[in-house]
């Protein structure tokens, strides 16, 4: 194996954190802000890319770093390595509500493609790059657009979801149809494309949208039932249209003059 063989225990129900334990000279690689906590043997070092071993030196990191802003990512993310003779442990944190879902990339074909902004650490020797929309429907309706993330390795890597996550498993031509935000990951040989919604009447006021995301087996598929975009609507949605924090005031949206606001 080319990757850090790597142990784990997933914590917590709706809001989860994934502890990962290491053995001495083992590494993690972790996006920025996903941290949680550490022991005391473990180091910390920020790097550019992935920190796999992909050759290519400068000129090979620099391009990693450079995919990375493509996916919306940062250049950086940061690598935590157990110095220590003894079994050290390092916890990371999902962002939002919802599931860490741990993908043994050898079990999975060696190759995963999420969702932009899922990935949330690995062990050291896993690749994450970028996988291009080639077809227009796709990359314009899709909800992910051209770019999405590709994960590829034989070790262990942590994707996150919005709520609850489904696991689906396809057969040779079955096609399962879904909302274009709610697809977290597929292995490699499932095919992604963009299904338009019969009927004038469903499409305008079905209040689903106009396109569905088709994926046609055989492979593997997660889904999320609350994708992030999903919920950050509703909160503006709800943000936009409430009143005063005092509801009950009898000068209500008035009140909001007052104070300037």
């Amino acid at each position: 194996m080319n990757a850090h063989e790597i142990d784990f225990e997933i914590y917590g129900n709706e809001m989860q954190c994934v502890e990962i334990q290491l053995d001495q000279g083992e590494s993690v690689v972790a996006e920025a802000g996903s941290f949680m906590m550490m022991d005391q043997d473990i180091r910390m070092e920020t790097i550019f890319g992935d920190g796999s071993d992909n050759g290519g030196g400068l000129v090979g990191k620099l391009m990693g770093a450079g995919k990375r802003l493509l996916t919306g990512e940062g250049l950086f993310m940061t690598v935590f390595s157990n110095e220590g003779y003894n079994r050290q442990s390092v916890t990371f944190a999902s962002p939002y509500p919802g599931k860490i879902i741990p993908l043994d990339l050898q079990m999975l074909g060696g190759r995963i493609i999420c969702q932009k902004d899922s990935f949330l650490c690995a062990a050291k020797g896993v690749s994450v790059g970028i996988e291009f929309q080639r077809r227009l429907g796709t990359g314009f309706f899709g909800g992910e657009g051209f770019i999405m993330q590709k994960i590829e390795g034989d070790g262990l890597a942590f994707v996150h979801s919005g709520g609850l996550v489904l696991e689906k498993s396809l057969a040779p031509g079955e096609v399962l149809r879904l909302d274009t935000g709610c697809l977290v990951a597929m292995t490699a040989g499932v095919d992604y494309n963009i299904e338009f919604v019969k009927g004038v009447k469903s499409a305008l006021f079905g209040g689903e949208g106009l396109f569905f995301a088709t994926l046609r087996g055989p492979g593997k598929v997660w889904v999320q039932s609350l994708p992030f975009s999903r919920m950050a609507d509703r909160v503006l949605s709800a943000a936009r249209f409430s009143g005063r924090k005092d509801e009950g005031s009898i000068l209500g949206g008035l009140g909001n003059l007052f104070e300037g606001r």
